[in-house]
């Protein structure tokens, strides 16, 4: 990882109030722990007009997206980002989109979990283990 990526993560996680920062940051440590050493992203969520088009997001992983053009583009496995209302974890490149709802929903607490999203308002009102889980197995389904 290039020192400009680390220096942009830490200003990302110190730019949060508490107990928002401390979430983030606890939150990052699970998800590099659940794959150690792999490549980090950051993105500032600007398009190439300087637009904001998304939230800031911290990436673990890497994966080759194919467009239906049949072009491809490298993107990153797992997202981490906050939000006005809480922080959502993004398991990117599943090829189940039920998975994640199925497997994980009615187990990991207060979240509400999409095809590749889950999204809370703060750390405490999830599981962690669930969250570690469904995290690692976005990791494995990335080797396969």
């Amino acid at each position: 990882m290039s020192n400009a990526v680390q220096a942009q993560i830490d200003e990302f996680l110190a730019s949060h109030q508490e107990p928002k920062k401390s979430d983030l940051v606890a939150l990052h440590q699970l998800i590099d722990q659940a794959s150690p050493g792999c490549k980090l992203w950051f993105s500032d969520g600007l398009d190439e007009a300087g637009k904001l088009i998304a939230n800031p997001t911290i990436g673990y992983g890497e994966q080759t997206i194919r467009y239906a053009n049949g072009t491809t583009r490298e993107f990153f496995r797992i997202g981490l980002s906050a939000t006005k209302s809480g922080i959502s974890v993004f398991i990117m490149g599943l090829t189940d989109k039920s998975f994640l709802p199925n497997t994980y929903g009615a187990s990991i607490g207060k979240a509400k979990v999409t095809g590749y999203c889950i999204s809370f308002k703060k750390l405490t009102d999830i599981d962690q283990n669930v969250l570690r889980a469904a995290v690692s197995h976005g990791f494995a389904e990335a080797s396969i």
